[in-house]
């Protein structure tokens, strides 16, 4: 049965209408930006500020507390990672890297709240459509990637010069030798380049987005089920899906410092 609220809108009549409503974006008056995704997201980045500002305040050379130990842990995973893949010398990575994976696994993990839990709190405050999770949305994950893809070309520039990066998108990666071999060979050696730079942020945010949006509509036919299936299906469903929260966290990091390694090294 359909039940009417204040404003107009209706609350889902079966199971395709449920799923519609969880999957639409609470957008502005002319339905150009996701404010959903735009506000968890910034809220998400000053909870990762302010966690690890906390941490480094209240850090101590004695016995370590809880909050300390756990972002010591995460500094000393991407440490590790950005050691063993990133060789050049930049005081950028490693802030960009913990950065990148706390983000990216906060914004994740918005998909262990209940599916109903927040959209029905902020519909006592007239909102109706509500996504949560802004990983699952391709506008953030393809935002996100441009913004690697402008460190890549500004790594690139810094480390070869101006010069040296326009000069080796012509000529690599097949090397010619002569000016004829080398002019015929630019106009490809440009279109494999371009390909290849494209690429990356293109993998980095479809995949990223894909897990999400797979895991969160997972977690929305679940919440179609009786509560018993719910429970029976969804404990074990969430267990696993911390595993996938994290492992594309740490990809999306990964991946950045590995394209970043790549583009300060000469071909």
């Amino acid at each position: 049965m359909t039940t009417e609220h204040g404003t107009g809108h209706a609350a889902p009549a079966n199971a395709t209408e449920y799923i519609q409503h969880h999957l639409t974006h609470l957008q502005d008056a002319n339905h150009t930006f996701n404010l959903d995704t735009f506000w968890i997201s910034l809220v998400l980045g000053f909870v990762f500020l302010g966690m690890f500002y906390m941490a480094a305040k209240r850090a101590t050379p004695g016995v370590p507390g809880k909050l300390q130990n756990f972002v010591e842990w995460i500094m000393e995973l991407v440490n590790d990672t950005v050691n063993s893949a990133f060789h050049a010398k930049s005081a950028v990575i490693a802030p960009l890297a913990i950065t990148i994976f706390v983000w990216v696994w906060l914004m994740n993990a918005m998909d262990f709240l209940p599916v109903d839990l927040l959209p029905r709190v902020l519909e006592f405050f007239g909102v109706y459509n509500l996504r949560v999770v802004p990983t699952a949305d391709v506008n953030h994950t393809f935002g996100m990637s441009i913004g690697v893809l402008l460190c890549i070309i500004g790594f690139s520039i810094k480390a070869k010069g101006i010069g040296g990066w326009g000069k080796e998108l012509f000529t690599a990666p097949f090397h010619a030798h002569g000016p004829v071999a080398i002019i015929l060979l630019a106009p490809v050696n440009f279109i494999f380049q371009m390909l290849e730079l494209l690429a990356k942020p293109i993998s980095l945010s479809l995949r990223l987005f894909g897990n999400m949006y797979a895991g969160e509509l997972i977690f929305i036919l679940i919440a179609l089920l009786p509560w018993w299936a719910q429970w029976l299906l969804g404990g074990p469903w969430a267990i696993f899906h911390i595993l996938i929260v994290t492992l594309q966290a740490f990809v999306f990091m990964a991946l950045t410092v590995v394209y970043l390694s790549l583009a300060v090294e000469k071909h």
